[in-house]
Formats: structure tokens, sequence, C-alpha cells
């Protein structure tokens, strides 16, 4: 059974960092490209960010504008989101997923990805 558990979300403010994590029980974690999406309040989920296996390639939303990174430690099969200088609009509900695509792509599309964490919320207060 495929569990993604998220951590590291909360309360900040304008212009603070987090780091969110999202631990795998994936057998094939070290092959299978990892997400990060995010959902707002009334609004629909969106593409965050994508890494593939090994980390050699990445994919990243256009409003990111190099504040967010994605990164993975397969040794410790986790997959980090680093965030910057955030913002109010940065405010929802942060998920991680797996995605089923092959292993050297870095997949945008909600539909690559049939595995998904509960997600963790993430506020920023201005």
């Amino acid at each position: 059974q495929v569990q993604l558990v998220e951590s590291g979300g909360g309360l900040v403010q304008t212009g603070d960092s987090l780091r969110l994590s999202c631990s795998a029980s994936l057998r094939t974690f070290d092959i299978s490209p990892m997400g990060w999406f995010r959902q707002a309040p009334g609004k629909e989920r969106e593409f965050i960010a994508s890494i593939n296996f090994n980390g050699g390639r990445t994919s990243y939303a256009d409003f990111v504008k190099e504040r967010f990174t994605i990164s993975r430690d397969n040794a410790k099969n986790t997959v980090y989101l680093q965030m910057n200088n955030l913002k109010a609009e940065d405010t929802a509900v942060y998920y991680c997923a797996a995605s089923s695509r092959p292993f050297s792509s870095a997949p945008v599309r909600i539909i690559d990805y049939p595995y998904w964490g509960q997600g963790t919320q993430v506020t920023v207060s201005s």
C-alpha cells in the first residue's frame, strides 16, 4: 500500500520560509518522479513543482519564480519543497504526489500522479 505523508506546514508571515517534507512508503520511490501541488479554498488544485527519479530534472510553475525549490533524498524516501519569500497568495493545502510516468520525466499534469498524500496546510499571514 502506497502512503505519502506531508509535514512542515504551518502559519507564517509574509516573507518567511518553510520547508515541506513528504515521506513515501513506496517500494519504487527511487525510480518514481515526484511532484508538489497546492489547492487554495475555492480554487482548483494546481501544479507547483516536480522532480525526476534522481533529481537531475525538475519542472516548476511560472508563479514559483525561483522562490521554491524541489529536491529529494532517495536514501530517506523523502521529497522536499523549500519555499522562500512566502506571500499571502501562497496560502493553500500543499500535497505531494508520486507519478507513474517514466522515471526520467518531471510531469506537470495532475493526471500523471496516481498517488497522493493527505496534504499539509500552509497559511501566510500578511
